[in-house]
C-alpha cells in the first residue's frame, strides 16, 4: 500500500519543509541529520533557508508541489512555528495541498488538536527504537486512536533496523492506516555512530545497509498496508521527479533539462557586446555582471567557428543552492 502523501513524494511532488533541528528525546545513533541541520533552529524548505513565511510559498510554486512533508529534529516541539506553516500552505494552495508530519513523540490530545486544526492531514509516528515490541499498552498504542479522534490519518513510519511484528498488529487491529519503513541507510550525519553500532554499508552501494532488507521483505513488506521504500527509489524515483519539476518551471528558454533533473548551459567570460556584435537572438543568452550564459550548443558552435575564444558547459542542480555537478572546458 502506498499513502497519498507517498504517490506525491513519489512523483517529486512534496516540497521537505524541515522546521526545527532539536530532538530533546533521545540522540538515536542512526540519525542521518548532517551537521548543517543537526541542533538548529533554522527552517528549511527543501535546500533554501527559510528567512520569512513568502520564501516557502516561493519554493512550493518552485517546484508546483502538491503538498508538503513536516520534519526535523522534532517539529512537534517548535508546535507553534509548525502550525503557522500548516495554515499558510493550506490558505495558499487549498485543501488539496496534502500534509504529513513526521515525529519521534506522541504529543498528547492538544497537539494533535492544534495541528489538526492548523490543516494536518497525515502523522506519521516513529516510536523509539528501544521500545519495538512493547508499545502495547503505552502512550505509543493512545496515541493512534487520539490523533484518529482529532481528525488526523495515523501512521508509522520507521527506519528498517530489522523487522517487527508489533506494527503489523496495530495495523490489522485498525489503529493505524499504514507503515512505512524506508530501508536502513548510512549517511555522512550518521557514519561513524552506524559503525560504532557496528553496521558496515552493502558491497557496492553508497548508503544501504548491509543485512536488513532480506528480513523485512520476508517478514513485513507481504502485508498490504506496509510499504517498503528503498533508498535506490528515493534517489532514482522521489528526488530525480522533485529536481526535473524544479529544472522544468525554472529553466531558462536556452536551458537544456536532462533526464536526472539538472540544467545543462554554456558558459563563456566574453562580453555581451560580442555577442550583440554576432546578432545572437536574445533568447539564446543571458549577461550576467562578469560573465554571460548562453545555449550550451551555441557557445560550442561559436568557439569551434572562432567567434569565441573560451567557455565552458556547466551542469548544475535547480536548486537554491545551485549546486554544480560538473563543469566541462571547451576551447
Amino acid at each position: 500500500m502506498i499513502s497519498k502523501g507517498c504517490e506525491q513524494c513519489a512523483k517529486g511532488g512534496k516540497m521537505v519543509l524541515f522546521v526545527y533541528g532539536y530532538c530533546d528525546q533521545r540522540d538515536c545513533f542512526y540519525c542521518p541529520l548532517g551537521e548543517n541541520r543537526k541542533n538548529v533552529t533554522q527552517t528549511y524548505a527543501n535546500e533554501r533557508p527559510v528567512e520569512n513565511d513568502e520564501e516557502i510559498i516561493q519554493e512550493a510554486k518552485k517546484m508546483d508541489a502538491l503538498g508538503t512533508s513536516i520534519t526535523g529534529g522534532e517539529p512537534q516541539e517548535a508546535l507553534d512555528k509548525t502550525c503557522r506553516y500548516l495554515r499558510l500552505l493550506k490558505e495558499e494552495f487549498g485543501e488539496d495541498h496534502h500534509t504529513h508530519l513526521y515525529t519521534g513523540i506522541t504529543g498528547g490530545r492538544e497537539n494533535m488538536r492544534r495541528l489538526s486544526e492548523a490543516g494536518l492531514d497525515e502523522i506519521r509516528f516513529h516510536p523509539p527504537y528501544e521500545q519495538w515490541g512493547d508499545l502495547h499498552g503505552t502512550e505509543w498504542e493512545d496515541i493512534l486512536y487520539i490523533a484518529r479522534e482529532e481528525g488526523l490519518t495515523p501512521a508509522f513510519e520507521i527506519p528498517g533496523i530489522r523487522a517487527e511484528e508489533e506494527f503489523l498488529e496495530f495495523l490489522d487491529e485498525g489503529a493505524a492506516d499504514f507503515c512505512n519503513v524506508n530501508e536502513f541507510e548510512m549517511s555522512q550525519g550518521n557514519y561513524e555512530r552506524m559503525q560504532d553500532a557496528g553496521y558496515e554499508l552493502q558491497e557496492g552501494h553508497m548508503s544501504a545497509v548491509d543485512g536488513s532488507k532480506d528480513a523485512i521483505l520476508e517478514e513485513m513488506a507481504g502485508h498490504e498496508k506496509v510499504y517498503f521504500c528503498t533508498s535506490v527509489f528515493k534517489d532514482a524515483a522521489q528526488h530525480r521527479n522533485r529536481l526535473k519539476r524544479m529544472a522544468e518551471n525554472i529553466g531558462r528558454e536556452f536551458d537544456e533539462v536532462t533526464d536526472d533533473g539538472t540544467l545543462v548551459y554554456g558558459k563563456t567570460y566574453t562580453d555581451r557586446e560580442r555577442f550583440e556584435d554576432l546578432g545572437v537572438p536574445d533568447e539564446f543568452y543571458t549577461a550576467k555582471s562578469d560573465h554571460v550564459e548562453v545555449a550550451w550548443w551555441l557557445l560550442e558552435e561559436m568557439i569551434e567557428d572562432g567567434d569565441v575564444d573560451d567557455g565552458e558547459i556547466v551542469e548544475q542542480y535547480p536548486t537554491y543552492d545551485g549546486q554544480v555537478v560538473e563543469r566541462t572546458p571547451l576551447a
